[in-house]
This record gives structure tokens, sequence and C-alpha cells, in this order.
């Protein structure tokens, strides 16, 4: 086993160790702007912003335990010209105590007019490659000949699909981002472990509250075969299409809030603190997110404000 180098990781260690182990597994990276990063998670949501979009994330989680997940994420999407297909890709690098994640993957959407009102569903598949690597300098060791002890890199495929039902007011999703098994690291049993399915159900609903105020509700439930759902919920409030005001609250774990502003029609940035409510609490100072999103006009045409 790892012995770590700090009083307060190993009270953290303990206390992982009288939960639930699947309570604690975070197999997939997680976001708080989870909102604005659908495409991580969805496929179908290629092209749905109905233009260029470039978008890009860091996420510090759990500032003050040593290992915990840090998350990059990058990603870049647009519709072609008949507006039907979209394409994007999509790049991750998640790093949890020894390991480091990465995920590169392609995606592919195609969109149904459903009625007059701007309806339509939307098909989606990805195709990519994983890859986890560890380094375990990073740790003091009591057994040397442990066979976690060696560092590794492991080389997978991913193949994901998803469904996207949406028109200017709502959306609902539905998605299983990869198809096949990959290893992840455990950071409770500090070894590899076989990802299962993972099923996400996301949706929202914008409200005209008046000429200048918006407010849209959304969630976010993941699901995997062996371990308890997960469920975040949040509400944002857009302010004269210029500034972005939320909450959000993941289940048994966190509450988050957030601020963003509309610096140009194109560009936009985000904040998000989380704050822990679970038994990590006391040892951590809460967990920081910013994203930045870049968009361009297309074929001349101003970008209309898009709340989701």
């Amino acid at each position: 086993m790892i012995k770590r180098l700090s009083l307060t990781t190993i009270v953290v260690v303990l206390i992982l160790g009288l939960a639930p182990q699947d309570g604690f597994s975070q197999q997939d990276p997680q976001y708080t702007h989870y909102m604005y990063n659908t495409m991580s998670i969805n496929p179908a949501y290629a092209g749905q912003r109905e233009t260029l979009s470039i978008l890009g994330l860091n996420r510090t989680q759990w500032v003050g335990i040593d290992g915990a997940p840090e998350t990059q994420s990058f990603s870049v999407h647009s519709p072609l010209r008949n507006r039907r297909i979209g394409l994007g890709l999509n790049f991750v690098s998640d790093g949890l105590g020894p390991a480091r994640e990465n995920f590169l993957d392609a995606n592919f959407s195609y969109t149904i007019p459903i009625d007059d009102n701007n309806t339509k569903l939307s098909f989606g598949v990805k195709a990519g490659w994983h890859n986890i690597s560890t380094d375990w300098t990073k740790g003091v060791y009591q057994n040397q000949d442990a066979v976690f002890n060696q560092d590794i890199s492991l080389n997978s495929i991913i193949f994901g699909s998803g469904l996207y039902l949406s028109n200017r007011k709502w959306y609902v999703g539905l998605s299983v981002p990869n198809l096949f098994t990959t290893e992840h690291y455990d950071d409770f049993q500090e070894s590899l472990a076989t990802e299962r399915l993972h099923y996400f159900l996301t949706g929202g609903y914008v409200f005209d509250l008046s000429d200048n105020l918006l407010f849209k509700p959304a969630f976010l439930v993941k699901g995997t075969q062996g371990a308890p759902l997960i469920a975040d919920v949040s509400a944002n409030f857009l302010i004269h299409d210029l500034l972005t005001l939320g909450v959000a609250w993941r289940w048994d774990d966190s509450i988050a809030g957030m601020a963003g502003f509309q610096i140009t029609p194109g560009i936009y940035i985000g904040y998000g603190y989380d704050y822990t409510t679970s038994g990590l609490s006391n040892y951590n100072s809460g967990t920081h997110e910013i994203i930045l999103r870049f968009e361009t006009q297309r074929l001349g045409r101003i970008l209309s404000p898009r709340f989701f």
C-alpha cells in the first residue's frame, strides 16, 4: 500500500475505508458546468449550438488533498452546411493520485426536425481512444515488490452513443458515453478497476421571467450497475443576455455557486465553486472550475443568445 506523505491524506483514506466503496468511486470525470459541457457525455449534442463552438474547462477538485482529481477538457463542434449533421472533437485529461487518464474522441450527430416549433431529435455516436498511465514515484511504498508499484500505460477504444431531443425552450438527453470496458484507477483500492457502463440522463427548461431575465433549471442523473445513482440539479439565471448566476447541488456530495459573463457575443467565461457536504468537507477547501467558450458568427449571422 502507498504510505501517504501528509496527515490530512491519512485521515481522508481512513474515512474512505469506513464508507461503501461504490459511494466514493469516481471512474468518469465530473463537472459543475455539465450544462455547458454536454458533448463530453452525449455525442448527439455535436452541432446543437448551431455555430462553431470551442470550449475549454479546468477543474481542480478537493483542494488541499494530495492526489485529488484534476481535470482539463477541450471540445470543439459545429454543424455542417446542411445543419442536420454535426461534427465534434473532445479531449479530456484527468489526474487522480498516481494515475493520469486521457480521452480523445470524435463525435457525429444527425438531426431530424420534428415539428414547426423547432423541435428536433438528434442521434449521435462517438469513437475514440483512451489511455491510462501511472507514475508510482509520487508515493512511498511499504512493499516494493507489489505488482501495482510498476508503472503502466494501457490503451483502449471508446465507442458511445446518445439521443438529444430539444427545441428553443427545453432539452432532454440520454446517452452511454462508452459501450466498451476500459481500465480506471481506483484510489480506494490503489489499483486498476474495470469500468462498468454509465448511463446519463440530462434535461432542462428555459422560463422567460421577463424580457431581460431567463431562468433555467437543469438536471443530470448518472447510473451504473452496482452503484447508487448520482444526481445533479442546478438553477441558472441569465440577465440581459450578459450575466449568468446560478447554484447547483450534487446528491450527498456538494453544493456549488456559478457565475459567468458574456464578454463579447462570441466569448463567454464562467467560474464555479463547489463546497463539499460529504465526510471530506473537513479535509479540503472546496473545488474550483473555470470554463471559457468561444463561438463564431455563421455566414455573417449575429449569434442569437442560447442558454443551453
